[in-house]
């Protein structure tokens, strides 16, 4: 199935914008219960303004908080990234670490964020548990924990670890197209053959290839 999915989604990438892995950490904190494209739609005019985590930490309030108003829950958002600038200033020389243990201890970060930022910004093997990752995982029958952290520990040992973060986007990309929450297109799913789930979702393959997204128009959920 992982073979299959490299074959499905040869394009599968990270797809917030970003030049640095400042720019990724912001923009990944920022995508939290909203899409990539809103994110990637105010990043241009914050990567701008903030050049830094000095200019993160020195923000105003009201200026920051009018920039990220389109991604939703703006106010949270702006304190965590204010945080995330400040505590980076003060503990990493402004610079975003390198290491999960560092990266979970800054205001806004879990693992998920964590393995985000050190997949595609440094190269260093992750699984990034996000919604899709979860439901996919579990409709594969590859685990049956709901609890991200656990479903990461149980995918890191089926998947090669020089291949967790690309795994990832493909995963994400395969639910962000075809294996919806609500109705998955499984009668247009290359996975079909080997997926436990099969049949969840219309099998009739005229029905099921009107379901599936074009890239352009998958980051909606």
């Amino acid at each position: 199935m992982a073979r299959e999915l490299a074959a499905i989604h040869p394009d599968a990438h990270c797809e917030l914008d970003f030049t640095t892995p400042l720019e990724l950490l912001v923009a990944t904190v920022l995508s939290a219960q909203t899409t990539d494209r809103t994110v990637n739609k105010v990043t241009p005019t914050l990567f701008a303004r903030y050049p830094d985590a000095a200019a993160y930490a020195g923000a105003d309030r009201a200026e920051l908080e009018e920039v990220l108003t389109p991604t939703g829950f703006f106010r949270a958002k702006a304190n965590s990234v204010i945080g995330l600038g400040q505590a980076l200033v003060e503990r990493f020389d402004g610079e975003v670490p390198g290491r999960l243990v560092d990266l979970v201890t800054l205001p806004g970060v879990g693992r998920k964020t964590a393995n985000v930022v050190l997949g595609n910004a440094f190269g260093v093997p992750g699984l990034t548990v996000d919604t899709h990752f979860g439901r996919l995982v579990r409709r594969f029958g590859w685990t049956a924990e709901e609890d991200p952290v656990k479903v990461e520990t149980e995918i890191a040992a089926i998947v090669p670890k020089k291949e967790w973060t690309m795994f990832s986007h493909r995963v994400i990309f395969h639910g962000r197209r075809v294996c919806h929450a609500k109705k998955p297109a499984c009668g247009a799913c290359g996975l079909a053959a080997w997926c436990p789930s099969y049949g969840i979702g219309p099998l009739d393959p005229e029905v099921a290839e009107k379901l599936v997204k074009t890239p352009a128009a998958s980051d909606t959920e």
